[in-house]
């Protein structure tokens, strides 16, 4: 409470009054409106029963752990290996993503921060940020048609004599991880060049005269700096990958099931909101207690992120 007031301080000294309060309300509106009430509504209704409309009220209308034992026992009292598995796949395909964005973004980021210049630089912040113009709905497609069996991948593939049939890039999610790796690669590359832009580069200079190799400047150098961008990015790419509905949809293999799919099963096709509402918890529950336990082992705190 005291930081918020220091920060609504140095607003208010900075910007006025006025300025510092508007500030204010439409963070409170964003926190308890758009975020907190519906989170409370559908934990709310991760505890009730799926009733009919007449009997939502009345002496049925109880809370009931029924929706969260269906996760992990089903209907028949055994394990539900189904739905858990999906849900661990779904993790696992979220580090795998978030892991592959890390690669890809961590040079992208330093390059653009302490190599490029001038044109060269806005150039490829042009190239990074224009694509995402496209909505991700048409994204999505467009990968689909890039990895289908008639597509360019394919295409190429097959005329540089690399294979002789078409490959089924859908069926075995290449498709998906990289749609969902290029979809959120923003997000990490922009943490990490705010962390790495505000590294000093005589320091480096310092480092390559006393003789380390580029592997080690990075290491012992760049990275300690960068951590906190890192950490930043992974977890939203890491929470938006796990997440993620539209992709799966639509670059989904016909045997690949994402758990957001199950939650969207529950609510549009069962009809079964409370069923749907204690799934979503229970993958919100499992991605922070995934994401602090990350924190804690590499030992970046939530400041640091939010820095």
């Amino acid at each position: 409470m005291k930081a918020l007031q220091n920060v609504f301080r140095e607003i208010s000294g900075k910007h006025g009054l006025g300025a510092a309060s508007f500030v204010a309300v439409a963070v409170l509106f964003w926190l308890i409106c758009l975020i907190t009430l519906p989170q409370v509504a559908m934990l709310d209704y991760s505890f009730r029963f799926n009733l009919p409309a007449a009997d939502v009220g009345g002496p049925q209308d109880v809370y009931t752990l029924e929706n969260y034992s269906y996760f992990f026992q089903g209907n028949d009292g055994t394990v539900n290996t189904l739905d858990i598995g999906i849900l661990f796949k779904t993790l696992i395909a979220a580090v795998f993503v978030t892991c592959i964005d890390i690669l890809l973004c961590y040079p992208i980021a330093f390059i653009l921060a302490h190599s490029a210049t001038g044109v060269a630089a806005r150039m490829m912040v042009i190239g990074l940020i224009v694509p995402f113009w496209v909505n991700e709905i048409l994204r999505a497609f467009a990968f689909r048609v890039l990895f289908g069996s008639t597509g360019l991948i394919n295409g190429i593939g097959m005329s540089v004599g690399l294979w002789d049939q078409p490959v089924d890039f859908i069926r075995a999610d290449v498709a998906l991880y990289s749609g969902l790796t290029y979809a959120y690669i923003l997000l990490m590359v922009f943490p990490i060049f705010n962390a790495v832009e505000a590294l000093d580069r005589n320091q480096i200079e310092a480092a390559r005269d006393m003789g380390a190799s580029w592997w080690r400047v990075h290491w012992r150098v760049v990275l300690p700096v960068a951590k906190p961008g890192i950490a930043s990015g992974a977890t939203m790419v890491f929470m938006l990958t796990a997440g993620a509905l539209a992709a799966p949809q639509i670059l989904g293999g016909p045997s690949n099931l994402w758990f957001t799919q199950l939650i969207y099963q529950w609510f549009n096709e069962s009809a079964n909101w409370q069923r749907g509402s204690a799934y979503a918890v229970i993958l919100l529950i499992v991605c922070i207690s995934f994401v602090m336990m990350l924190m804690r082992i590499f030992k970046v705190s939530i400041g640091e992120i939010g820095r």
